[in-house]
Parts: C-alpha cells; sequence; structure tokens
C-alpha cells in the first residue's frame, strides 16, 4: 500500500513539476524574462521561418471548409468526437471562419497590390491590419497553440489543479466568486502569456471543472497580461524608468477589477451550469481530513490514479492543439484584421472615446481629448494606444496613464478577445465589449489619482 502511495506521488510531483517549470517559472532568455514554452514556441518558430504563414492559411482554409460541410451534419464529422467538436458550430462563427480564410488569402496573396491607399481591400490586407495579424500574431500564436496544448496536460492531467484548489478555495471564493484552482490560470497568463490561461481555462470548462460563471469570469478576468507584454506597451511610450510602479498599478487594478467586475453584470448574470456535470471539486474540506494540504494531496492523488497513461496525455493534448488551431486562428483572423482596420481607417473609436472626455476631465488628465482616443480602440490591439499616446501625446502623465489603462483593459480583440470569442467558452461579443468599458472605467478612476501623486 505505501508502495503504491508513493508511485502516485511521484505521478503527481514529477508530470507537476515540470508542468511549473515549463509554463510558470520566468527565465531570462536573449536579454528578456519569458517561459520555457515560450522559448521552445520562439525556437521552433524561428525554424520554420517563412513556412508559417502558409501554415495559418491551409489551417484557416481547412477549419473554413470543414465548417460549412459540418452544416449538412455528415457522419465523418458527426461520429468523430474531435472533428464534431471543433467544427459543429453555429452558422455566425461559420460565417466567421469563412470571413478569416477570404481575408486570410486576400492577404496572404497581396491581392490589393493595385488598390489605392484608401481602398477597401488596401485597408483589411496592409500592415497594419491584416498584414500584422497574419505576419507577426497568427504565426507566433500557431507555434504557442501547438506547443502549449500539447504541454498543458502537465498541468491539468496530474493532479496540480485538484492540489492548488483545494488550497485556495478559501481565499478565491470569497473574493472572486471563483474555485481556488483558477489560481492556476492566472499565474499562467502573468508569468507566461494571456492565451495560455485562455486555453486552461477553456480546458477547464470544457471539462465540467468549471461552470458557466467561473469559466466567463476567469477567461475576462484572470487571463492577465504577461509581464513581458507589459514591459514592450511600456517602452513603447518611452517610460522604461517608472516599470516598479507601473507594474504594481497593473497588479493592483487587477485585484481590484477581479473583485468588482463578477459582481456586476454581466458577468453576475451567468449560471452556475456545467457542461459535464460532477466533475466540479467541493468547496469544503471533509471532516476526515486535518487540513487543506492533506484534503488537496487526497484529490490529486485520486486524479492521477484515473489518468490512463500516455495515450490519454498525448490524446488530451492533440485536443486541445486542434482546437485552437482550427478554432481559434480563423477568429483572430477575421475579427482582429477588421477590427485594426476600423481603427486605422476610420474614426469610430474616436467618436466612442468622447463619453470618456467628462471623466478624464474630472480626474484631470492633461490632454484629456488626445487621451480620450485611445479609451475604445485598446479593444481591438493592447499596443494601438500606446502606439498612439507615444505619437500624439506630450505629457509624461498622460503617456503612463495610457500605458497602464491599455494593460488593464485586457479583453482586445486580435488576441485575448478574440481567443475568447472563438471557443465555447460563454462570452457573447457585447458581454466582452461591456466587461471592458467596466474594466477601463475602474482602472482611470484608480490611476488617475495615484498618477497626479507619481508626477
Amino acid at each position: 500500500m505505501e508502495n503504491k502511495k508513493s508511485g502516485l506521488m511521484a505521478k503527481f510531483l514529477i508530470p507537476s513539476i515540470i508542468g511549473i517549470i515549463l509554463f510558470m517559472i520566468p527565465v531570462k532568455y536573449n536579454g528578456d524574462w519569458t517561459v520555457c514554452v515560450k522559448i521552445l514556441a520562439d525556437i521552433i518558430g524561428g525554424a520554420l521561418g517563412g513556412f508559417l504563414p502558409i501554415l495559418c492559411v491551409a489551417i484557416i482554409t481547412v477549419s473554413a471548409i470543414l465548417s460549412v460541410i459540418s452544416l449538412a451534419k455528415p457522419k465523418f464529422i458527426t461520429e468523430h468526437p474531435i472533428l464534431n467538436d471543433t467544427f459543429s458550430t453555429s452558422m455566425i462563427w461559420v460565417v466567421i471562419r469563412v470571413i478569416g480564410a477570404v481575408l486570410v488569402w486576400v492577404t496572404y496573396l497581396g491581392i490589393d497590390a493595385g488598390d489605392s491607399d484608401t481602398g477597401i481591400l488596401h485597408m483589411l490586407t496592409e500592415g497594419g491590419a491584416g498584414g500584422f495579424v497574419l505576419s507577426d500574431l497568427l504565426t507566433v500564436l500557431v507555434i504557442i497553440f501547438a506547443i502549449a496544448a500539447l504541454l498543458l496536460p502537465l498541468l491539468l492531467d496530474f493532479g496540480l489543479l485538484e492540489f492548488v484548489g483545494a488550497l485556495l478555495t478559501k481565499v478565491m471564493r470569497p473574493l472572486f466568486k471563483i474555485p481556488g484552482r483558477a489560481a492556476v490560470d492566472c499565474f499562467t497568463s502573468w508569468i507566461g502569456d494571456g492565451t495560455l490561461g485562455v486555453m486552461l481555462t477553456c480546458n477547464q470548462y470544457e471539462g465540467g471543472y468549471y461552470s458557466a460563471r467561473e469559466a466567463s469570469v476567469i477567461a475576462t478576468t484572470f487571463s492577465a497580461v504577461s509581464i513581458t507584454f507589459s514591459i514592450v506597451v511600456l517602452s513603447q511610450v518611452d517610460l522604461m524608468q517608472y516599470f516598479g510602479v507601473y507594474y504594481l498599478l497593473i497588479c493592483l487594478i487587477g485585484v481590484v477589477c477581479a473583485i468588482i467586475v463578477p459582481r456586476i453584470p454581466p458577468l453576475s448574470l451567468k449560471k452556475d451550469t456545467y457542461l459535464v456535470e460532477g466533475k466540479a471539486m467541493p468547496e469544503s474540506i471533509p471532516s476526515e481530513y486535518r487540513s487543506s494540504v492533506q484534503y488537496g494531496t487526497a484529490l490529486a492523488l485520486q486524479r492521477v490514479q484515473e489518468h490512463k497513461g500516455a495515450g490519454q496525455f498525448f490524446s488530451n493534448g492533440m485536443k486541445n492543439a486542434v482546437g485552437m488551431w482550427f478554432g481559434v486562428l480563423p477568429s483572430v483572423m477575421a475579427i482582429g484584421t477588421i477590427a485594426l482596420a476600423l481603427a486605422n481607417n476610420t474614426p469610430i473609436f474616436e467618436i466612442l472615446g468622447k463619453p470618456f472626455l467628462p471623466l478624464l476631465n474630472l480626474l484631470q488628465v492633461p490632454e484629456a481629448l488626445d487621451a480620450s482616443k485611445t479609451m475604445i480602440v485598446g479593444f481591438t490591439d493592447m499596443l494601438t494606444p500606446s502606439i498612439i499616446a507615444s505619437a500624439d501625446i506630450t505629457s509624461v502623465m498622460t503617456r503612463f496613464i495610457v500605458a497602464v489603462v491599455s494593460v488593464t483593459q485586457l479583453l482586445y480583440l486580435s488576441e485575448v478577445g478574440g481567443l475568447i470569442l472563438g471557443s465555447k467558452l460563454p462570452v457573447k461579443l457585447w458581454e466582452l465589449f461591456v466587461i471592458f468599458l467596466e474594466r477601463t472605467i475602474i482602472s482611470l478612476i484608480i490611476v488617475c489619482p495615484l498618477a497626479h501623486l507619481i508626477f
């Protein structure tokens, strides 16, 4: 019996520790802080080089074709669980995948070559819209999705979430109204990348471990922006000397948003319903356990005992990868391209930012009119507000405020927002936008008074 328990403990600890090292431990590589999974993705991406764009084109094209075919419910799709889960979707998402396929081909082939700078095709495929999404975003995501999806079972399948959940439920549930295991999602996003946190959340929701409400809260609140990307944003506005206070403010605002936003609509209206019943972890420690550590260990060992070995590990990893490749990449191409084209070529986000002008004036933000233009544009892409701020705003304090808010807004469509919308998470576009506005207002109310003290 003791040998069996030792064996189970090893099966819990070894994969979990490897997963923590790969996904959560920051390491310095080529002068930048990152995580091992991202390093692997960068190495493979560098080796594949020019092959990646056509790989993305192929994936998005196959997704669109099979999604259209799935509308007729052919047996080769409906009777195959992975194909059915990936390609059988609602009409709106079929349309989005088809739009993504059209845009990726037009961008890849450079069909706008004879188009004027003001032509619609040029607006969609230029370097700041479709060109950026295909060349700079999808070519990175396609590798991250593959590597991370194949290795995510190290965090998911060997008891780590059960152990952490038992330890942190007493903290996470009262403060944030979510299970303790969500702390792993947040930490993975924070140290690694927001996309990794969304992937982990999707997996837990589809497995029945998170309810619709919990998954919605975690994806929109805890898929935090990585440290690396925060540095990129701050350097864009040329304020790296303020990084310490900058990142402390981001963490403070993130915690406040995580406390407030789940308690107000639309997140507070989500139901605690599950895709798979009976998988959610109990919230209280049974009387036979002396501590949360003992209870968490017991849950972890039970999870390990249920695991079916290498076959299940690779099957789960492949399912994750296929879902992200064929389900999410097309939506990122479609939604990200259109959003960036609108941001670059129309005054829509400038107009939408006008309602923030009274609040910015009330908070005594210098150059409030220029700052208001950056408030809504962050819904398209996180870097766009800082790019606008660096070009149009001279006030150091205002550039600092824009840099903070653009990170704490979190739900930009070119990546995290697009991933959420393209997944099975129960969050609609209008809900995403409302949550984005809520996070923006909370961020401004906190950062502006503190910025006056700092500057």
